[in-house]
C-alpha cells in the first residue's frame, strides 16, 4: 500500500532500492554517501529479508561482493562518495565488460564546493568511460523511483547502473510517496550466451566490447524516452535551457509561474542526442545549467555542427567551481538579483577541530615536540579526523592526499633521504588502503614510522565499525613488521612523556616501525557508555 514518508535523499535511495527486491549493500562510509546504508542497517525489512549491510573494507571490495551478488541473479546496491569511485575505478569500469545478471546499481554521492572532499570530481565522466547507462535525479521523489528504475533497467540490458546524487539532494528532505514492495530474486545464474563475458580473457573481452558499444546506443535510445527525462517547449526560442538533476530546482524556483523558454531536463544518460537536436533546431541559443563539471555543455559542442552559441560554466555564465545556486542561475538567466538579508558582523567562521579530549590530540602533542627538536622531520598524514592536525594549534603535518597515501609517501620520502619520514593514519583508513603500503614498507624495511591512531571506530564519518578494531598489531606481524618495532601506548596526558620517548626511540631505529597509539573515540566512548546505562537500567527494570 503507498505510504508517504519525510526522507532524505540518501533515504529515499535506500528505501527504493529495500522495496526494488534488494539482496545484498556494499559500502564503505564517505560523506555524503553514508546515510543510505546506514538507513538499510536500521530498517525493520532489512532485518526480516537478512539483507546484508555490514560495511566493507574499502569501495574496491564492495564493488566486487556486489558483482558477486548480481553474478548468482541477486540485486546488489554499491555506495560510496565521488572519491571513492577512484577506488574501486578497475572493478567498476570493468563491470561494463562482465555486465549484471542480477540488478547492480552503483551510487556515488558527489560533493560540489568540497564540504569534506579533496576535489570537485563528477562521476558521471565515469559512466561515459565504462560506457554504462547514468541516473541523475533531480528530486527525493525521482530519486526513489530512480533506483527502482535502475534495477529494472540494469536487468533488462545485463549492464551495472550508476546513480549519481550531490550533497544538496543527499541531505536535503522531500516527500516521497512509496510504490510496491518487490521480493528478492532467486538464485539464477547468468545465460549461457552470457557466460563468457564474465571470464575477462582477451577473446571473450574483443567480443564482448562490441556488443557494449552497440548497446550504449541503445541505451540513448532509451534516454530519448526516458519517462524522467523531458522536453518542455514555451513561447520564447531566443534562448533554450538544458539543465541535469539537482539544477533543475535552481531554474524552477527562478520562475515560478512556468519556465517561458524551452526546456529540457536531463536526468537519464547517455546524453539524449536527439532532444537536444531538437532544441538547437528551434532555439537561437542553448543555456546548459548543470551541478558539477560541464559534462553536458562539452557534449553539445561535439554534438552540434553549428555556430549556435552554447553558453554555461565553460563561456562563464555560470561559475567553473563550487555549487550552484538559485542566486547564480538567476544571474545567467539575465534576471534581476533579488534582494537579500546583510551579512551579519557577528557571525564569524569557524573552522573544524578535533573534539576535546579525543585521543588524536595527545597522539599530536607528543609528535609535534618530538618533531620540533629535530631537524626537517617531515609528516606525511592520510584521510580522516586526525587530519585537522593541520590546523592550529597542532600545524603537525605536511601531506594528505588520499586514502592510504601517507604510508607509502612517508616511504617515497625515506627512499630518497628523507630522515625522519613519519606516517600518520588512522585505524579504518589503514585497513581501508594503508595495508598494502606497510607491505611495500615491511619488503624494503623503509626507515620510517607509522602511526596508526586507532580511536576504535570510523569517526570522521560518525563512528561506524572499523574493518581491523583489535587485530592491527596481528595485521602489522603479518604483513612484515618486526614485533619488537611495533608499539602500542594510550594516548592521554599522563602518558605524554611516554610516548614521546617511545616515538624518539622507533624515529632512531633506521628500519620499519609501527606505533598504534590506542583509545577509543570520545564521541563513540559517550555513545558506548549511554547504551550501557540504558541496558543497566532495563535490567534492573525487569
Amino acid at each position: 500500500m503507498p505510504m508517504k514518508e519525510l526522507l532524505l535523499g540518501d533515504e529515499a535511495l535506500a528505501l527504493g532500492a529495500l522495496h526494488a527486491g534488494l539482496t545484498g549493500v556494499y559500502a564503505y562510509p564517505g560523506t555524503p554517501s553514508t546515510e543510505i546504508t546506514e538507513y538499510i542497517q536500521s530498517s525493520e525489512l532489512a532485518r526480516t529479508r537478512k539483507i546484508h549491510c555490514t560495511w566493507s573494507a574499502n569501495e574496491k571490495t564492495a564493488m566486487e561482493a556486489a558483482l558477486g551478488c548480481s553474478f548468482v541473479g541477486k540485486r546488489a546496491l554499491v555506495c560510496m562518495k565521488h572519491v571513492g569511485m577512484n577506488v574501486c575505478a578497475d572493478a567498476f569500469v570493468n563491470s561494463g565488460m562482465t555486465g549484471a545478471n542480477g540488478g547492480l546499481v552503483i551510487v556515488a554521492a558527489d560533493d560540489p564546493s568540497m564540504h569534506s572532499s579533496q576535489n570537485e570530481q563528477d562521476s558521471r565522466f565515469y559512466g561515459k568511460f565504462a560506457l554504462i547507462p547514468v541516473f541523475e535525479p533531480s528530486s527525493q521523489q525521482e530519486t526513489y523511483d530512480m533506483v527502482r528504475a535502475a534495477f529494472d533497467l540494469s536487468e533488462q540490458y545485463h549492464i551495472p547502473v550508476l546513480i549519481r546524487i550531490t550533497t544538496r539532494m543527499a541531505h536535503s528532505r522531500a516527500v516521497v510517496e512509496t510504490g510496491e514492495i518487490r521480493e528478492q530474486n532467486m538464485l539464477r545464474y547468468p545465460m549461457e550466451e552470457l557466460r563468457r563475458q564474465w571470464v575477462l580473457m582477451p577473446g571473450n573481452s574483443r567480443v564482448r566490447y562490441k556488443k557494449l558499444i552497440e548497446d550504449y546506443a541503445t541505451l540513448e535510445h532509451e534516454a530519448v524516452g526516458s519517462r524522467f527525462n523531458a522536453y518542455t517547449d514555451a513561447p520564447d526560442h531566443s534562448l533554450g535551457i538544458i539543465t541535469t538533476g539537482i539544477a533543475y530546482n535552481y531554474v524552477m524556483e527562478n520562475f515560478p509561474d512556468g519556465c517561458p523558454y524551452p526546456l529540457l531536463k536531463i536526468v537519464q544518460y547517455p546524453t539524449p542526442r536527439d532532444l537536444i537536436r531538437r532544441m538547437a533546431d528551434s532555439c537561437r541559443e542553448i543555456l546548459v545549467i548543470e551541478e558539477g563539471q560541464p559534462v553536458v555543455e562539452e557534449a553539445l559542442r561535439g554534438i552540434l555542427q553549428s555556430p549556435l552559441k552554447i553558453r554555461g560554466r565553460l563561456s562563464g555564465e555560470l561559475p567553473r567551481t563550487g555549487e550552484l545556486t538559485p542566486d547564480c542561475v538567476r544571474q545567467a538567466l539575465g534576471l534581476a538579483p533579488l534582494e537579500t538579508h546583510k551579512a551579519s558582523e557577528y557571525v564569524v567562521p569557524r573552522p573544524p577541530a578535533l573534539c576535546q579530549g579525543c585521543g588524536h590530540r595527545d597522539m599530536y602533542t607528543a609528535l609535534t615536540e618530538v618533531v620540533h627538536e629535530m631537524k626537517d622531520a617531515k609528516v606525511f598524514s592520510d584521510i580522516g579526523c586526525y587530519t585537522l592536525g593541520w590546523l592550529a594549534p597542532f600545524h603537525a603535518i605536511d601531506s594528505c592526499v588520499e586514502m592510504g597515501a601517507s604510508i607509502t609517501m612517508a616511504k617515497g620520502a625515506a627512499d630518497s633521504g628523507q630522515h625522519p619520514s613519519i606516517a600518520v593514519i588512522g585505524d579504518s583508513t589503514f585497513t581501508h588502503s594503508g595495508m598494502t603500503g606497510l607491505l611495500d614498507a615491511a619488503n624494503a624495511n623503509a626507515d620510517i614510522v607509522v602511526i596508526i591512531s586507532d580511536n576504535l571506530t570510523t569517526g570522521m564519518t560518525g563512528g561506524q565499525d572499523s574493518a581491523g578494531t583489535g587485530r592491527l598489531e596481528k595485521i602489522c606481524i603479518g604483513l612484515g613488521v618486526d614485533p619488537d618495532h611495533i608499539r602500542v601506548v594510550i594516548p592521554l596526558p599522563k602518558n605524554r612523556e611516554a610516548i614521546k620517548d617511545i616515538i624518539r626511540e622507533e624515529i632512531a631505529y633506521h628500519g620499519l616501525s609501527v606505533i598504534i597509539p590506542r583509545r577509543e573515540c570520545i564521541q563513540t566512548a559517550k555513545r558506548h557508555a549511554q547504551q550501557r546505562a540504558k541496558e543497566l537500567k532495563n535490567k534492573k527494570n525487569d
